[in-house]
């Protein structure tokens, strides 16, 4: 996890470029949070979070309009603190003296974008949560398949990274392999990220480190993708049990989301790759809401009372016979009688 964000970081993710204080792009960031200030704009500075990045839209620079120099220069210099990261003004929206000065006094960026301001908003929350969000590095590889996201774990040498690289080679992308940095992007998904040194870089034993990006293109890597399925890849013991009808619901919590988790074993004679890619494709059924083990325990219960039925036919059958075969017995003592 990085303790801060600067400024520069953020005008270079895009979308904003710098009207004044380029010698103060250093500024830290240390909050995704960002402030609209509403109420600081009257006066009242009981409750201001003047360690956030403050952005200026429509509704406030029109009200800063109707007020006077004077009243606008006292609200700049109190909102310019020490650790205010950086100003930011919406829609090419003119930008007044007072602020340029209080700005300048206290070393602040003042930052522009063209855009709305609900989409700057947007757009630097998405970047700062990514960058400040808690981060845990795993090991293991991460590949997109088939829109997926499936992180593939395992001990060292079960054939983690020879899978994966069958998968590229099936036209699916690589994100990460070997350490794969996660974060939490919001309350229901994680996302995973190869680490900078081995952004696109693959380590195959018997020939060493490949570059798949030069091998199989740009189209066969990408940058991050959240992980929707994990699939743990272990050797083959005889003496497991393993899951042969999809029932056996297993997940694994990774920060405050459980993941949902496959154990394929390994031996030789399988392939990996492709049962990954059914995995994948079974998983996204699921979420369009076909789960073919429901539907398998369904066919088996329509057997079963089938089988049921036919069993208590036959049985009224068999009854009866024995009942029509004992009066034809008891016919002739009837008559002698």
């Amino acid at each position: 996890m990085a303790d801060f964000v600067t400024v520069q970081q953020l005008v270079d993710n895009g979308g904003l470029t710098v009207y004044q204080g380029e010698d103060y792009l250093n500024r830290h960031i240390t909050t995704s949070e960002i402030a609209r200030p509403g109420l600081a704009l009257t006066g009242f500075f009981k409750f201001y979070p003047h360690d956030r990045i403050q952005l200026f839209g429509k509704t406030e620079w029109t009200y800063l309009r109707g007020i006077t120099v004077a009243e606008r220069q006292n609200i700049y210099d109190h909102m310019a603190q020490e650790d205010t990261p950086c100003f930011i003004v919406a829609r090419n929206l003119d930008i007044d003296d007072e602020i340029i000065a209080a700005a300048e006094k206290a070393h602040i960026p003042i930052l522009r974008s063209s855009h709305r301001t609900t989409r700057v908003l947007g757009n630097m929350t998405n970047f700062l949560e990514s960058q400040l969000a808690q981060r845990l590095s795993r090991h293991g590889v991460l590949v997109d398949v088939f829109g997926i996201g499936v992180l593939i774990t395992g001990e060292s040498g079960v054939g983690k990274s020879e899978t994966a690289l069958e998968l590229v080679q099936k036209g699916h992308q690589l994100v990460a392999d070997d350490r794969v940095e996660l974060y939490q992007k919001d309350e229901v998904s994680i996302v995973g990220e190869p680490p900078a040194i081995l952004a696109h870089l693959m380590e195959i034993r018997g020939i060493g480190i490949v570059d798949v990006m030069t091998l199989f293109g740009a189209g066969a890597i990408r940058e991050n993708k959240q992980i929707d399925l994990l699939i743990h890849l272990e050797n083959w013991n005889k003496d497991k049990n393993y899951d042969r009808l999809g029932g056996q619901a297993e997940v694994e919590r990774i920060f405050d989301i459980d993941i949902k988790k496959l154990t394929i074993p390994v031996k030789p004679g399988r392939n990996i790759a492709i049962i990954i890619e059914v995995a994948a494709m079974n998983f996204r059924s699921n979420l369009l809401g076909y789960d073919s083990s429901v539907t398998f325990n369904n066919n088996l219960t329509k057997l079963i009372e089938t089988n049921t039925e036919s069993d208590r036919l036959s049985e009224e059958k068999a009854t009866k016979q024995a009942d029509k075969q004992s009066d034809k017995q008891s016919e002739p003592q009837s008559k002698k009688s």
